[in-house]
């Protein structure tokens, strides 16, 4: 028995697409296929707009993300710099603070070292204190003769002298002591002034020249 006969096979479709009726002699109307293509070709063009729109939605929705991101990124980025910023910050307070504890040691040292005590092992300990101080950032200030600065002197002592044209540091009381920019404690002088009796003696030289000049 054949697949048609049973009925396990439908039969084949068979479709006339000649433009003109074999039987007629005229021209046949436009077959279901133009049909089904001009409506899918209207279809198509009708979707365009939806297509463009959603287009146009997906790269302002991509805009967005990506300033997000980018604010994002800019947030974690400044965070991270003021993170590192308060470590060093706290460092340098807490090597301050140690330091700021050994000033009356390395005083006691200076002094030592002054009256020719330094000697022997102490003075090879002294030595390891003060290269290990250096090394965290230590150092010391203040020459005899330095000009006189209110924001790194502090003054102990005030005289007036005729040696001097500036208030000037004639005497360091005690050195001071500073990290990189940042004064621990300044340093205790004995500051001297011009003396005041030079102002009235060049006014007077001054008017003794004008009255001389003025005989003549």
């Amino acid at each position: 028995m054949s697949p048609r006969e049973n009925g396990s096979q439908e039969e084949p479709v068979i479709r006339d697409n000649r433009k003109i009726d074999p039987e007629t002699g005229r021209a046949r109307e436009a077959t279901t296929v133009d049909d089904g293509a001009a409506q899918a070709e209207s279809a198509s063009v009708a979707q365009e707009p939806e297509v463009a729109a959603a287009e146009g939605s997906a790269a302002d929705l991509l805009a967005e993300r990506t300033g997000d991101l980018q604010r994002l990124q800019a947030e974690f980025s400044n965070y991270r710099k003021r993170v590192e910023r308060d470590r060093i910050t706290v460092k340098e307070q807490a090597v301050a603070s140690v330091l700021t504890e050994l000033l009356p040691v390395l005083d006691d040292i200076g002094r030592a070292r002054d009256h020719g005590e330094l000697t022997g092992g102490f003075a090879k300990v002294s030595e390891s204190l003060e290269t290990a101080v250096g090394k965290l950032g230590l150092t010391t200030y203040g020459t005899k003769g330095d000009p006189f600065d209110p924001t790194v002197h502090e003054a102990l002592l005030h005289s007036y002298s005729a040696e001097v044209t500036e208030p000037t540091c004639v005497e360091i009381l005690q050195p001071g002591y500073r990290i990189n920019d940042r004064i621990l404690r300044p340093a205790r002088v004995a500051v001297a002034e011009p003396s005041e009796e030079e102002a009235p003696r060049d006014a007077a030289d001054d008017s003794g020249a004008a009255d001389g000049s003025d005989e003549n």
